[in-house]
């Protein structure tokens, strides 16, 4: 059942915008800011009657997006092999896909004390126990010695996860960062760390975990959205549906 949390005209709006960006008509130039692509502008030219999906279809990036399976290339029905439920799961994944490059995206424009905080608040959600206030004021504290955050995972304090933040747009984490966070962890007598970051990590990272005593946790951007998602850091519900189905018990006579 449709909650009606969004006005159907927002979320109207808000599919268009998706839409035409996929097919390369629009750009977004900052968060929440739209302009018209070269793409869009040939497109005007052409003093199309309207825009619609059938007119997208002609875009290889919209037809990629959408992943159509109602319709054939040639026009021809597509016999539906999904059950309803198969559908919903569908689109809501789809819906999430595009929520990920969404907070990916803002990550990215956060400063960089922003992103720690966000981090040190996703491991708390995450229940790795400890406060906001003692986690941010950890921060303040060993920020300079090669970690960004301090999580405590009991009430003493006795076993403590470091974390190291690194807010990167298209760079990706290499082992010299990756060795300063080992080397970090050895002058706090650590075994435990956790390394996120909002772009990738290279090949040579990934490889020296398994070579490493310590354990060591890689946590990329997608994965990192993810998490936020899931843990609704950053994040609100939008819509709620409810699937139903029978109760034959109700209907049992004794």
């Amino acid at each position: 059942m449709y909650s009606g949390k969004q006005e159907l005209f927002d979320n109207r709006v808000g599919w268009a915008r998706t839409y035409l960006k996929k097919a390369g008509l629009i750009n977004s130039t900052r968060w929440g800011y739209f302009s018209i692509s070269d793409r869009g502008l040939e497109l005007l030219k052409t003093n199309p009657p309207k825009i619609d999906i059938n007119l997208l279809r002609r875009y290889s990036e919209f037809r990629e997006f959408v992943q159509e399976k109602g319709v054939g290339n040639d026009g021809s029905e597509v016999i539906q092999t999904e059950t309803p439920k198969e559908t919903i799961s569908n689109a809501v994944r789809r819906i999430n896909d595009e929520l990920i490059k969404e907070v990916l995206q803002r990550l990215k424009l956060v400063t960089p004390k922003g992103f720690e905080n966000i981090v040190v608040d996703l491991m708390i959600k995450m229940g790795y126990g400890g406060n906001f206030k003692d986690a941010v004021e950890a921060i303040g504290k060993i920020g300079d010695e090669g970690v960004d955050g301090l999580i405590k995972q009991d009430t003493l304090g006795i076993n403590r996860v470091y974390l190291q933040a690194k807010r990167y747009t298209d760079k990706a984490v290499g082992h010299s960062e990756f060795r300063n966070f080992i080397g970090a962890l050895d002058v706090k007598h650590a075994d435990c760390g956790i390394f996120i970051t909002t772009s990738t990590f290279t090949k040579e990272v990934k490889d020296s975990i398994g070579l490493s005593s310590k354990r060591i946790i890689l946590i990329d951007g997608d994965q990192l959205a993810n998490l936020m998602i899931s843990h609704n850091a950053g994040v609100a519900v939008e819509d709620t549906f409810e699937v139903k189905k029978l109760d034959v018990d109700y209907f049992t006579e004794e």
